[in-house]
């Protein structure tokens, strides 16, 4: 994608001379608190994955650091950013929507920003609708613009015109962004931006870029420092974290898995999104040796027909799949597997669909996201014949769906009257009942007769019941 109007300078892209922009907008803000006798507040919503909300956090922390203060309601906001996706055309859709109940808010109140920030924003078709249906966007800044927040709302309160920051420019990372977590006792790290992938199906990598990782120091660092500030749940985002470091030749995933495992302090350490063709033996190995690792693995398939893998380009064949499967189990035996699927994609017939549910039964998926195949603009799978009726493609859905309740019940009853340890992330509810997840990412409800504050703590949980969404038990 070409520049879209990019007026931003290479050389203030840090965090330094965004420091300069920062205080040129807090002297604005803090002339309309003084003149308006009322805090300016800022609203962020996040539409799709959790490398969204990971950026969200960095853009509000930015925010508050400018002088806005957290929105209980989009209806009180003054600055309003919603934080898109466009992994999915669903995802768009309602991220248009949104955008458009806002147009209320701006005629009633002209001098509200609104801003479209994310994967979405770098399409270029997608801008050229931003700006032809939304003219009361204020501004529209794509994922590279992360730590250029203050730069931008400098430009727009300043100007008084609309923006539109969008390039395919892999800038070099950003360290020192403010970040305001949504959470005190989980948090994500982004450990890399961008995929090398390419998959057919897939419009990653023209949204966000080639791979680039951050330097392994600071992520322990980051990671040691949430730990020593109470945070139990520490999770490690990455289009492909198998393949973070690839890029600099250095620290593999498995080291940094092995580092922040090896860090003082009770906490358990999660990780997604892995590519199976690059989990490698060391990976299998660190896991099984550090208890703190989740015993989770989400490990995409999407089809179970090779036919259907190499047109999706996916670079392994359901044989070599099953063989890294089989190596995890077999050195962390109480290893648990979620995955992606996606139905319907163009040319799968009744024989490759079928093959799916034969290694959705091999394997033994906890959980299952399913998705109907949706053309992505620009990616090579958009131009490939599609003859797959709607008819067929809910049927597919359906089948997938009815296969998996089946199983996952069998399976959640195996853990009848075990055990698991569960970090309880609730506080009581009215039912009296809190809820946690177990290392294997097993969503528990549980009741507690006693009076010590269990928030944010690991528990011991007897599993007396279950159904085909979570466990139910009581803590011991």
């Amino acid at each position: 994608m070409k520049n879209i109007n990019n007026t931003l300078c290479e050389d203030t892209s840090n965090i330094e001379n965004q420091n300069k922009y920062a205080e040129r907008v807090r002297k604005i803000i803090n002339e309309k608190i003084s003149r308006e006798k009322r805090p300016l507040y800022v609203f962020i919503q996040t539409f799709g994955c959790q490398q969204n909300e990971a950026d969200s956090e960095r853009l509000l922390g930015s925010a508050l650091s400018l002088g806005y203060e957290k929105a209980d309601s989009i209806e009180n906001a003054d600055l309003i950013i919603f934080n898109t996706c466009a992994v999915r055309e669903h995802a768009e859709l309602k991220a248009f929507s949104k955008t458009g109940q806002l147009k209320h808010l701006k005629e009633k109140n002209p001098d509200i920003i609104i801003g479209l920030w994310g994967c979405m924003v770098n399409q270029e078709h997608r801008v050229d609708e931003i700006k032809h249906n939304y003219p009361y966007v204020n501004f529209a800044a794509g994922t590279n613009m992360l730590h250029r927040l203050p730069e931008i709302l400098c430009d727009v309160l300043e100007t008084n015109r609309r923006r539109y920051y969008v390039d395919d420019s892999n800038y070099p990372l950003v360290e020192g962004i403010p970040v305001k977590r949504m959470s005190d006792i989980k948090a994500w790290i982004s450990i890399m931006y961008g995929c090398n992938n390419f998959c057919t199906y897939c419009v990653v990598p023209y949204v966000r870029g080639r791979e680039r990782s951050r330097d392994a120091d600071v992520i322990v660092e980051e990671a040691k420092n949430l730990i020593e500030s109470g945070y139990k749940e520490i999770t490690l985002l990455g289009q492909n974290v198998n393949s973070y470091g690839s890029d600099k030749g250095e620290v593999s995933f498995a080291k940094l898995l092995q580092r922040i495992a090896e860090l003082d302090g009770e906490f358990i350490v999660r990780f997604m999104t892995s590519h199976p063709k690059d989990v490698s033996d060391e990976l299998i190995d660190v896991i099984a040796t550090h208890k703190k690792i989740e015993r989770h693995f989400h490990l995409p398939i999407q089809s179970g027909s090779d036919e259907i893998l190499f047109k999706m380009n996916r670079k392994y064949t359901t044989d070599a799949y099953t063989k890294v499967a089989e190596k995890l189990k077999k050195a962390i035996p109480d290893i648990v597997f979620t995955t992606d699927i996606i139905v319907a994609f163009p040319g799968e017939t009744d024989e490759d669909f079928e093959k799916t549910l034969v290694m959705c039964d091999k394997i033994g998926y906890d959980s299952i996201y399913s998705f109907i195949f949706s053309p992505r603009k620009g990616t090579p799978a958009e131009k490939m014949e599609n003859n797959i009726t709607d008819a067929q493609k809910n049927e597919r859905m359906s089948k997938l769906l009815s296969q998996h309740r089946e199983r996952i019940v069998k399976i959640n009853k195996s853990y009848e009257n075990t055990v698991q340890k569960v970090l309880c992330e609730t506080k009581k509810n009215e039912s009296g009942c809190y809820f946690g997840k177990t290392s294997g990412f097993k969503l528990v409800k549980f009741t507690y007769n006693g009076n010590d504050n269990i928030y944010g703590r690991f528990v011991d949980v007897l599993i007396t019941s279950s159904s085909e969404t979570m466990l139910t038990g009581k803590m011991i």
